[in-house]
């Protein structure tokens, strides 16, 4: 077999693998650099030949209700670097933006020009390019796309929360006052079929843990930052048959509730359709 000639820099550098490798020979270190390179080839032309990885853009609306519809507080990036943010209680565009990826918007608050309201990242919804804006203006059904973005949006992210946790901006406590304080302003009629976000006097809602109902009389305390409790009538079965108890249901038990997605508001098929803001008439 013929010999191979190398330079002095070469066969000092084989030695010093062949040393800190514990290879027997000259002869097995360049074996062994050999089929580390084969591999390394392979290992390309698996990537090569792999499927294309999800962009985060895609990530944003993998669990969303809609595809370039998104509450800004869950949107880490941006397809086309371009973002139109809209008002989800009057239906206005805030702003449009020229951003960046990855999204940088921990911290996002404006105000409504038309209706007034406060927004933060948790009731902003951004729109991408790809969504049909025009096509939903046309027929009237923009409004509907944006409660329902955030509807989805609230659902998921109280269903995440965590109780108990110390950062404000995670604080399940402080995450159903924020979103209760939003939906009473709204004053959007609450689908049936997704948990309750907050609870309003002069509701019914039934536990889905317990099969009870808890009809709201009104409130016992006046919190400015924090859920109130409330007085309540308790129903073991039906309020239409069943026998009901007075109770003091507090701050914490609600928030429990609500973080835990157990109550559902109960239509009422005698009476007319009651929003989860609407307070009762003295």
């Amino acid at each position: 077999m013929g010999t191979i000639r190398v330079r002095e820099w070469t066969k000092e550098r084989i030695e010093q693998i062949r040393d800190a490798e514990s290879h027997s020979s000259h002869d097995s270190v360049i074996k062994s650099l050999l089929k580390d390179r084969k591999l390394a080839e392979y290992a390309d032309d698996v990537v090569g030949d792999a499927p294309e990885t999800i962009t985060d853009s895609r990530a944003n609306s993998a669990d969303t209700a809609f595809d370039d519809l998104t509450v800004l507080g869950e949107l880490s990036a941006v397809d086309s670097g371009v973002l139109f943010l809209w008002c989800p209680n009057c239906g206005t565009e805030l702003a449009h933006l020229t951003v960046d990826t990855p999204l940088g918007l921990s911290v996002f608050e404006t105000e409504c020009q038309r209706c007034l309201t406060h927004l933060d990242r948790h009731a902003i919804v951004a729109i991408e390019i790809g969504y049909p804006l025009e096509q939903k203006l046309v027929d009237d059904s923009l409004q509907d796309d944006l409660r329902d973005c955030v509807v989805d949006y609230w659902d998921r992210t109280l269903d995440t929360a965590t109780l108990g946790a110390a950062d404000d901006d995670l604080n399940p406590a402080r995450i159903v006052w924020q979103f209760d304080q939003y939906r009473r302003e709204f004053a959007w009629e609450w689908p049936v079929d997704v948990p309750v976000v907050g609870c309003t006097a002069g509701a019914t809602y039934r536990n889905t843990a317990t099969d009870e109902y808890l009809e709201i009389i009104e409130p016992v305390s006046e919190h400015r930052n924090a859920m109130d409790s409330f007085k309540i009538r308790r129903y073991s079965g039906d309020p239409e048959t069943g026998t009901s108890e007075t109770d003091i249901l507090d701050r914490t038990a609600i928030t429990e509730h609500i973080v835990n997605r157990r109550l559902l508001i109960e239509a009422r098929p005698d009476s007319p359709s009651l929003t989860e803001s609407e307070e009762p008439t003295p």
